[in-house]
């Protein structure tokens, strides 16, 4: 009995001996072992307060009526475009109407339909529908072909050559509109103002050079009720005792006194400098300004700028004119040949 006893004893010694020396340093190296990072981070709570994006990272639309803001060009029904209307396998509703002020056309059996602002394929749904609610057709395919599209038009007027309504058929820009109405006159000044049918109360001013090239920001798109009025240039007139009397455009800023008096050739000899007048017209009438012009060019004062429309007027001096008379006279003595007289 001792015996069983003490091999009993025996085995359970030698198994915690093998335990202890083969199973217990694995489990501790894997306690020390870090534990493994999760691919995916654990979700964390939002934070309460987020960023509000600032304006650079959100643009700001840009104002409709801007010159570079793409418009409408879909083509729309409008007063006074003619259109042909068919049924398909039906010939007998097949007819032509020209849109009324009211926007509407009369049709066989649907009567008045209206159409204005409406697309061709809108238009085709409306009339189809009608022909299918009154019980008229069974499954109507109705086809709408546009004569003409006298609404699809936009107005050029000012100083161009031809004014007049121009087509806006497809993407149709500034440029083209001058160029159908002739191109800009000899008067054009450096200014055209758009007006758009969407917007008629928020006209667009853009900037022309006289060479249309010189300006290519200005050739924006251009809708249908569009309307185009070219500038008149400002003028300066320079009249009296110069060598070219005549107006002078002001394209670009200003005009003085001396500028407009090199433009016009200069003056004469029997310009009286010191009487020069600048006639300005007001609110309040016409109003006159004595300018030194002689002191002007002798650089004593400062040149004087000139207004839209004024009028130079640089006077001839009575005195110089006699002794320029005097001088031409003796020259012509002394050109005279001598006969004799018996």
């Amino acid at each position: 009995m001792r015996s069983l006893r003490w091999s009993l004893s025996s085995v359970h010694g030698i198994a915690v001996f093998v335990f202890f020396t083969l199973a217990w340093p694995l489990v501790v190296a894997a306690q020390e072992q870090p534990a493994p990072i999760s691919e995916k981070p654990a979700s964390t709570a939002e934070p309460a307060i987020r960023p509000v994006p600032t304006a650079q990272t959100q643009p700001a639309a840009g104002p409709a009526d801007s010159p570079g803001a793409e418009p409408d060009t879909t083509l729309r029904l409008g007063a006074g475009d003619l259109i042909e209307v068919s049924v398909y396998n039906v010939p007998e509703l097949t007819s032509k109407a020209r849109v009324s002020n009211n926007g509407d056309v009369y049709l066989p059996l649907v009567g008045y339909v209206h159409v204005e602002g409406l697309t061709t394929d809108e238009a085709q749904g409306v009339i189809e529908k009608k022909l299918s609610d009154g019980g008229f057709v069974k499954g109507p395919h109705v086809t709408i072909f546009v004569d003409q599209y006298a609404s699809q038009g936009a107005s050029v007027l000012g100083e161009v050559a031809k004014p007049g309504v121009y087509p806006v058929l497809g993407q149709v820009r500034l440029f083209d509109l001058i160029s159908a109405a002739g191109g800009l006159t000899d008067k054009a000044g450096n200014s055209v103002t758009i007006t758009r049918r969407s917007q008629p109360d928020r006209p667009v001013s853009l900037s022309l050079a006289r060479n249309l090239s010189d300006s290519p920001l200005a050739n924006i798109e251009m809708s249908p009720g569009d309307t185009v009025v070219v500038r008149k240039a400002d003028v300066v007139y320079v009249v009296g005792d110069v060598a070219r009397p005549s107006g002078l455009l002001i394209d670009r800023g200003t005009l003085t006194v001396l500028q407009a008096i090199a433009l016009a050739g200069g003056t004469t000899r029997t310009s009286k400098l010191n009487g020069t007048r600048i006639l300005h017209k007001g609110p309040d009438g016409i109003t006159e300004k004595h300018v030194e012009l002689k002191k002007i060019l002798e650089a004593k004062i400062p040149d004087v700028p000139l207004s839209p429309d004024d009028i130079l007027f640089v006077p001839s001096s009575s005195i110089k004119a006699a002794l320029q008379d005097n001088v031409s006279i003796a020259l012509q003595a002394t050109s005279l040949g001598l006969v004799a007289v018996h």
